[in-house]
């Protein structure tokens, strides 16, 4: 049973491991005298492609260098909200529209390509305003300022002097 045991590999290795030399105080390349140097890169994040409004908010901050507290402070949420925001979890609400415009200095979005109802959409937005709001300041009902929104069909004459005088003020 004796010769079994020393003829086994797993005991030459467990001796071969502890007779082994670790030396660390020997570099890797001795004779190599090289420094490498880089410039640091950007540890700013900044978004690559501006889609959301979060990525304007995020842009515009790291711009002006100031810290998530306080564009929480300038809008009236918390940390945790901005943070959800620069990371597209969640969008902003109407209410905080008009601060956010405000902030950026201008509108987050084109409105170039948009169709009539988009255009009263966005606008209602950069209010701040709900669609039922909306529709009590002009006089209207609210499904038919959804169904404006919507594309299904435009508003009257009537209406639309009412939105033109109430998108001018």
């Amino acid at each position: 049973m004796t010769d079994i045991a020393l003829s086994a590999p797993a005991c030459t290795c467990i001796f071969l491991h502890r007779c082994r030399n670790n030396r660390t105080d020997i570099p890797a390349l001795p004779f190599c005298k090289v420094a490498l140097r880089a410039k640091k890169p950007d540890s700013r994040p900044y978004p690559k492609n501006l889609k959301n409004i979060g990525d304007h908010l995020k842009k515009k901050r790291l711009d002006m260098n100031i810290q998530q507290k306080e564009l929480a402070e300038k809008c009236g949420v918390t940390v945790c909200t901005i943070r959800n925001w620069e990371k597209n979890r969640s969008n902003p609400s109407l209410v905080f529209m008009p601060k956010i415009v405000q902030f950026l200095g201008y509108i987050p979005y084109e409105a170039s390509n948009q169709t009539f109802g988009e255009q009263i959409a966005a606008k209602r937005r950069l209010l701040g305003l709900r669609q039922k709001d909306l529709a009590t300041s002009i006089g209207a009902d609210p499904c038919t300022v959804r169904s404006w929104e919507k594309g299904r069909h435009g508003p009257s004459k009537r209406f639309l002097k009412r939105l033109a005088d109430f998108f001018a003020n």
